[in-house]
C-alpha cells in the first residue's frame, strides 16, 4: 500500500487531514500512531478548522521535522520544496482556497459529520493522498 493510499484510508476512518498524513509515516518517524494523531490533531481543517494552511501540508511538515535532524533553515527548505510542488499543482496551500470556501475570519470549531455526502463534496481524501505520495517520493529521493 502506498503512503497516499494509507493516508486516504486514515482520513476516511475519521482522522483529520493532518493526522492522516502524519500517521501514514509512523514507521519513518519512529513515533507511535496514537501519539502522532494526538500531536497533529490541532493542525486539521487548516489549523484548528480556521481554514488557513492545509492540514495535509502541516502533517507533511510534522513528518519532515521528525525525520530529519537538521537546523531550522534546512527543515524549512525541505518543507517549502514539497509545499511549493503541491502549490504548483493545486494553486494554493490554503485550506479554504482548496475547498472553494469564502470565509472571513474563523470557521466553526465543530467538525462536520463524516457522511457519504461529506466525502463527495470535499477533495480532502484526494489531497491527503497526494501530499502523502509526494512526501513518500521526497523521502525516497532524499534519505536522511
Amino acid at each position: 500500500m502506498s503512503k497516499g493510499e494509507k493516508a486516504k484510508e486514515l482520513f476516511k476512518s475519521g482522522c483529520n487531514c493532518s493526522q492522516a498524513v502524519a500517521a501514514a509515516f509512523c514507521n519513518e518517524t519512529g513515533l507511535d500512531e496514537t501519539l502522532t494523531k494526538r500531536l497533529t490533531i490541532g493542525f486539521g481543517g487548516g489549523v484548528g478548522r480556521m481554514r488557513e494552511v492545509c492540514g495535509a501540508i502541516s502533517g507533511m511538515a510534522f513528518v519532515i521535522s521528525a525525520v530529519y535532524n537538521e537546523d531550522k533553515g534546512s527543515i524549512y527548505a525541505r518543507i517549502q520544496e514539497i509545499a511549493n510542488e503541491f502549490k504548483d499543482k493545486n494553486g494554493s496551500i490554503i485550506c479554504r482556497e482548496l475547498l472553494g470556501l469564502n470565509i472571513n475570519g474563523s470557521d466553526s470549531p465543530v467538525p462536520e459529520k463524516r457522511t457519504n455526502e461529506y466525502y463527495k463534496k470535499r477533495p480532502c481524501s484526494e489531497i491527503v493522498a497526494m501530499v502523502a505520495d509526494m512526501l513518500e517520493a521526497y523521502l525516497k529521493n532524499n534519505p536522511k
